[in-house]
């Protein structure tokens, strides 16, 4: 394994526990972002370009930010103190430990281990983005259209509850 993948693996999986564990949304939210980020990276590593690439446009772009916003325009000034660690913390560390040990073992003796590992596929961004452009055009614009129409049908239902709440 490559100290890059390691550091990767490293930042997500701290980042992923501290997303689960803070208390602070905006906290929580932000190190979700790194948790994106650090399976961007992992994608990018494993030469999956377009995957790296969809994962920091849709979901650090689009997703974390929008989570980020929604925590940030909806928080009240007053938030309750809650405690640190709730009362069956015990108990959900012991079954987390069975669970992954469980998973674990079954991964250890499935045969899918010991299969070799078929050559990569050269699909590249380019390659994609061509397939795209050229073969599935018409479907790439019907989807289009399809999501400017959901668009606009949600702006017309917030307008109408808009206006029966007034």
């Amino acid at each position: 394994m490559s100290p890059v993948f390691l550091i990767l693996a490293l930042v997500t999986l701290l980042s992923a526990v501290a997303a689960i564990s803070f208390r602070n949304l905006v906290h929580c939210s932000l190190s979700l972002v790194v948790t994106f980020a650090g399976l961007a990276g992992l994608y990018l590593q494993l030469h999956a370009q377009f995957v790296g690439f969809a994962q920091v446009l849709v979901y650090i772009g689009a997703v974390a930010i929008l989570i980020v916003f929604a925590i940030l325009l909806t928080r009240s000034a007053d938030t309750p103190n809650h405690a640190v660690l709730a009362p069956g913390w015990l108990v959900g560390i012991a079954v987390a430990v069975v669970v992954f040990g469980a998973l674990g073992l079954a991964i250890l003796k499935s045969e899918a281990i010991s299969k070799k590992v078929p050559a990569a596929p050269e699909a590249t961004v380019k390659q994609i983005g061509d397939a795209l452009m050229n073969q599935y055009v018409l479907p790439l614009e019907v989807i289009g259209l399809l999501l400017t129409a959901a668009m606009i049908g949600a702006v017309i239902i917030a307008m109408r509850d808009d206006k029966e709440a007034k």
